[in-house]
């Protein structure tokens, strides 16, 4: 092989190991920060109060006794009579909801991430680009409500009812068992997140009606408390 073509291919060979570096330490660093919480670690305090936000992540110590639900899904045993009044009540209506989305462990919710950044890279984004649209919609490992197990995605059973039936019946009426509508529209430059008519968040009955009536999001309600 002549010297100049020789060369050519160890160049060739240098670049290409060099890629496959970099790539394999971006995957490594990538992998990294989705799985690890940001700000913050939220204060352990009244179980049904404690902040979980972008800013704020699960507490060490948090402990959750889970109830499973008929179709599988996991909430915190402590929300579930409220949560089952709740439905019942609805279904008397002719309104029919169930739990989408209960209780999620540390690798689901990076499993979830993964999905969101992947989607959006399908779509054209680099992976910067993904990571932020994916952050709007999705919290990080630790940011989640869903790791609580006191946040629940309520959607409707659509051979029953309509989607919209269960979201405006929720609106109306979830304070009165102790849930909140934890991202509406108009919050959405506080809470950071995208206004999501299914994600309710369990405070209790007296924070919660109080949230309802001022017309409060949670990071508002908890601000007062503390001032």
């Amino acid at each position: 092989m002549p010297k100049t073509l020789k060369k050519i291919v160890v160049i060739l060979l240098i670049i290409i190991a060099a890629g496959a570096l970099v790539y394999g330490c971006s995957a490594i660093a990538f992998e990294i920060v989705i799985s690890q919480p940001s700000g913050e670690q939220a204060a352990l305090s009244e179980w049904n109060l404690i902040l979980v936000n972008n800013h704020y992540y699960i507490p060490k110590g948090y402990d959750v006794k889970l109830t499973e639900l008929s179709n599988g899904q996991k909430v915190d045993e402590r929300i579930y009579p409220d949560l089952q009044e709740m439905f019942d009540d609805m279904r008397a209506e002719g309104i029919y909801p169930f739990v989408r989305e209960g209780f999620r462990t540390a690798d689901e919710q990076k499993a979830i991430l993964k999905e969101f950044i992947s989607g959006h890279l399908d779509e054209g984004c680099n992976i910067f680009e993904a990571y932020d649209l994916t952050r709007k919609a999705a919290a990080a490992v630790g940011n989640s409500e869903h790791q609580l197990g006191i946040a629940v995605d309520i959607n409707a059973d659509i051979d029953k009812c309509e989607a919209w039936d269960v979201y405006n019946w929720l609106d109306a009426n979830a304070y009165k068992y102790g849930f909140i509508l934890r991202y509406p529209s108009d919050k959405t430059e506080i809470t950071e997140t995208i206004y999501e008519p299914w994600h309710y968040r369990y405070v209790g009955k007296e924070a919660a009606k109080e949230i309802y009536e001022e017309k409060l999001c949670l990071e508002e309600y908890i601000s007062r408390k503390q001032s």
